[in-house]
């Protein structure tokens, strides 16, 4: 096996390591958190519950929970996708997606149990055919005719977000879609205020559920609108240069007034709106490909959609709005001496920021196709040229100098992979490879660090 290498073949063991101090919120804390709030709306129902009798008691007792925990699921998917600073830099963006989608399906099916226990439970109440006792819901209860159309609207959000319904749509237009869940919400709210057996003349829990809603709306109101609004106006983003790097891949540096203050680190990323025609209205998430210094910002980007491929259009001078830095792909996340940044194709980009910034025993591994792919490779060598770091290049063809992505290999080029923290970025049939890799040579799950853009 044979690697295009630089740097020392031997790292420097001399060199201390001092561990950072982690920022922000801890996944733990952030599940515990969403558990209690799970079980304070349990509660909520059952000093609301006086008795519960027959099938029809059954029944609608089961749609009012099933309600109650379908609107504290919105709340906390709408808190999880707030990009508030804390949740972003300790649990990290892609798992944040993770939890809001996980969460979603779940809210989703409790929302479709909600209405068709409530209608039939109502129907035997009532002695009605469910077809009658819908119409009578919808249009003579206090406030379901929005909680119905509120409905609908959140339940083809879910269906668009659907792996099958995403891969056949453009980010662009699944996150505009998406944006739907804030109206659903808003529609959907006060119905249960007015009729639900847990608010109706119980004023601590009515304040209770809107200390819950209205809280959340201030922290999304605050962080996904306020701070991005004053930032940009403050930092004042235009496009400086355009440089081509490799075959289909571009590097934009932007410049801005007093961008040190943004405290952007390396492996962070920020969502990019460039304000030329065809590109203003789509922002979409691209890492720093090098620390931030001299007032510039560094992106480097391969064309693979349209909003990618325009990039290489771009002009000095254009303006840009940016929201971030986000992301916990980050020297925090380092728990051990020795490092592995384990990159493939353009995910060179945030581990390109580490390997420049890491201490200590680093090796970078970079997996491209062909030599040419190897975007940023003259820096990487200079990189490691100058400490006590290398940097091991494959590729896929010609085929003599690949790399495939099994614990065997791994450990022939890294033979201390086991005791490394891994800082792991690239495609995703790529990053699935590489955690089993990983994990068969014995690198346990918490230390292998991987965030990932897929929507």
């Amino acid at each position: 096996m044979t690697a295009v290498r630089s740097g020392n073949a031997v790292p420097n063991l001399r060199r201390a390591h001092a561990r950072p101090r982690r920022r922000g919120l801890r996944a733990g804390w952030v599940l515990g958190a969403v558990y209690a709030g799970g079980l304070a709306v349990l509660a909520l129902w059952w000093q609301g519950t006086d008795s519960v009798v027959g099938a029809a008691g059954w029944l609608t007792d089961g749609a009012r929970i099933t309600g109650l925990l379908a609107a504290y699921g919105c709340a906390v998917m709408l808190a999880l996708m707030a990009r508030v600073p804390a949740l972003e830099s300790g649990v990290g963006a892609d798992r944040l997606a993770r939890w809001h989608a996980a969460g979603g399906r779940y809210t989703v099916c409790l929302a479709l149990a909600h209405v068709l226990l409530v209608v039939w439970g109502y129907a035997l109440v009532d002695r009605k055919n469910v077809v009658a006792q819908t119409g009578d819901l919808v249009f003579h209860y206090p406030e379901m005719l929005k909680a119905t159309l509120g409905t609908l609207l959140m339940f083809a959000v879910g269906i668009t977000s659907a792996r099958l319904a995403r891969r056949r749509l453009r980010y662009e237009v699944w996150h505009l879609l998406h944006l739907g869940t804030y109206l659903a919400v808003f529609l959907v709210f006060f119905h249960q205020l007015a009729n639900g057996a847990q608010f109706v003349g119980r004023p601590v829990a009515q304040i209770f559920w809107y200390a819950l809603f209205i809280g959340v709306s201030l922290v999304l109101a605050w962080y996904r609108f306020a701070v991005p609004v004053l930032r940009n106006l403050r930092h004042r983003m235009r496009v400086a240069e355009v440089r081509f790097e490799s075959p289909g891949v571009v590097s934009v540096y932007v410049t801005g007034h007093r961008l040190d203050d943004l405290a952007a680190r390396p492996g962070q990323f920020f969502r990019w709106r460039f304000l030329a025609p065809g590109m203003w209205w789509a922002a979409n998430p691209y890492s720093l490909s090098a620390p931030a210094r001299d007032g510039l910002l560094r992106i480097t980007v391969k064309a693979a959609g349209d909003h990618s491929r325009a990039l290489v259009r771009l002009r000095p001078g254009t303006r840009v709005w940016a929201e971030g830095p986000y992301g916990a792909l980050t020297e925090a996340r380092r728990t051990r001496r020795g490092v592995l940044l384990l990159a493939g194709g353009v995910g060179i980009t945030p581990l390109r920021a580490l390997f420049e910034t890491l201490s200590g025993d680093v090796t970078l591994v970079y997996l491209a196709r062909r030599p040419e792919d190897l975007a940023l490779r003259g820096e990487l060598e200079a990189i490691a040229a100058r400490g006590d770091r290398r940097v091991l290049c494959f590729v896929d063809d010609p085929a003599e100098y690949s790399l495939p992505l099994t614990a065997a290999s791994l450990r022939s080029v890294v033979p201390d992979v086991a005791e490394r923290d891994v800082y792991l970025c690239g495609p995703p049939g790529m990053a699935r490879a590489a955690h089993r890799a990983l994990r068969e040579a014995g690198v346990p799950g918490r230390r292998v660090h991987h965030e990932s853009f897929e929507f």
